[in-house]
């Protein structure tokens, strides 16, 4: 059977996301910074007799909480196959560059880059033992250099989210060079967006959960000729699903 951990998974489209890879037949671990939200995502799977699952007291921006959660997982299995990147900060409100604080930026880009890579790192040897490992980088259209320097992109006048952009841009260069890295292995990394959708973060504006769950899942199935090292975005490109950085 094979295994996912995605981080932030007690809501949202992280849930979502479990919840579809359950029924393809994975083992899921959730990873939620307080346990007993996860525990209680877990109640809420296994009351849908999906019950290939378990929480994961995980903090991406904590050391010691990331290298538990390893040795934990570890304990149970000795590769996994999958690693869904999905705990997200918005970084809260003044949202423009000129307004936003110190603190917002650092406490961002803790979670949103510093966590992935933390997270990433402490469990590639588990994923260096799949025989199709799969990392996918939830990422966002906001975070596009091209797209918001592009006065004829719809999202131009209001999608301007300074700390959470600027993040998430970080984010995806750390997917280019992760994939890079990793090009001449079985690995395939991606940074995916999975649109607009209903949740808290957005005040639940968007398309649905669903949706978004779907768009993540695709990338963590890659076959071997699949590819890599891509950003991708199917709500702004429903052809190809690929947009420029």
């Amino acid at each position: 059977m094979k295994s996912a951990l995605i981080t932030g998974a007690n809501k949202g489209i992280g849930l979502e996301t479990a919840k579809q890879l359950l029924k393809k037949g994975f083992y899921v671990y959730i990873g939620s910074r307080n346990l007993g939200n996860g525990l209680h995502a877990v109640e809420k799977l296994k009351a849908q007799g999906l019950t290939n699952v378990e929480a994961i007291q995980l903090d991406v921006t904590d050391d010691n909480s990331v290298k538990n959660a390893r040795t934990e997982i570890g304990k149970k299995r000795a590769s996994l196959d999958v690693l869904i990147n999905n705990a997200g900060i918005n970084g809260g409100s003044p949202y423009t560059a000129l307004e936003a604080n110190s603190e917002q930026f650092l406490a961002t880009f803790a979670t949103n880059v510093f966590g992935v890579a933390r997270v990433t790192q402490a469990f590639i040897d588990l994923l260096k033992n799949s025989t199709e490992p799969r990392i996918v980088n939830v990422s966002t259209s906001v975070s596009s250099l091209t797209l918001q320097s592009d006065p004829n992109w719809f999202a131009y006048n209001f999608a301007k989210y300074a700390v959470y952009g600027s993040s998430k841009a970080a984010l995806n260069m750390f997917t280019v060079h992760l994939a890079y890295e990793l090009r001449d292995t079985a690995f395939k990394v991606n940074a995916v967006c999975p649109g607009y959708t209903k949740t808290d973060f957005t005040g639940y504006n968007g398309g649905e959960v669903e949706e978004a769950g779907k768009r993540i899942v695709k990338y963590a199935l890659l076959d071997k000729d699949g590819v890599t090292g891509k950003f991708i975005s199917e709500e702004t490109n429903p052809e190809t699903g690929e947009i420029a950085w």
